[in-house]
């Protein structure tokens, strides 16, 4: 008997702003991890209840049911957040679209494995991951691409594999021309209120299990985390 021929992962479009998105985040990413090291900013140790949801996350894909298997860090950035569910022991990896960020990551973590690439243009096996987080990383992607994203890393689960994000919340988009000290760059952000973020989870083919809200504090705006799991059946 023959084996049977994967069904190939449907096809993301493209976003029309992946190229300007790109270069922004290179132009940002030195000052990034700076700020990182520097500030706390972005580092999940230095805040509780953003450490939480990723202590969870670490804990339900480190079991040893049939949904073990291996996390990907989507949008890693420079890496932070890769390394410390290294450190708990997972087999993570991260990829970001921003080479400058990989480069970074591959810098402050060489016991980690990074590698370039945007959430659109990942070519993920069905069923071949315990966990996917997209932490803090998708809020660039368009309106109509997202849902599209979603339900790529929800393919890419295993049953009973968990999912992990956060995003801003708010009305409306927000185009950025400064950032993390830089001029020049230009990315939107596209804010959602909770409940509509979450129905695009579970219109993905995945059950939110738990809901974290987050308000502005000052320096940021509020934000929702999100962990949802793929059924079993």
């Amino acid at each position: 008997m023959h084996a049977p021929v994967p069904t190939p992962a449907p096809r993301i479009d493209r976003p029309a702003d992946l190229d300007a998105v790109r270069k922004s985040y290179d132009q940002v990413a030195d000052n990034y991890a700076h700020l990182l090291r520097t500030t706390g900013m972005g580092d999940i140790r230095r805040h509780p209840w953003l450490k939480a949801p990723v202590d969870a996350f670490a804990d339900t894909v480190a079991g040893s049911g049939p949904a073990r298997g291996p996390v990907l860090d989507v949008g890693c950035g420079p890496g932070q957040v890769t390394a410390y569910l290294a450190e708990r022991g997972l087999d993570v990896s991260g990829v970001d679209l921003s080479p400058g960020m990989i480069e970074n990551a591959r810098r402050l973590h060489p016991q980690c494995r990074f590698s370039v690439s945007s959430a659109t243009e990942l070519e993920l096996d069905a069923g071949s991951l315990g966990g996917v987080l997209g932490w803090w990383s998708l809020f660039n992607l368009p309106r109509e691409v997202l849902p599209q994203v979603l339900a790529s890393f929800a393919r890419a689960l295993k049953p009973g594999g968990h999912f992990l994000t956060a995003t801003h919340v708010g009305e409306g988009d927000v185009v950025r021309t400064e950032a993390y000290g830089s001029e020049g760059v230009r990315w939107t952000t596209h804010r959602w209120r909770p409940e509509e973020f979450a129905a695009l989870v579970e219109g993905a083919g995945l059950r939110v299990v738990a809901e974290l809200r987050l308000p502005g504090d000052g320096q940021t705006g509020p934000g929702v985390v999100v962990m949802a799991r793929k059924p079993e059946a």
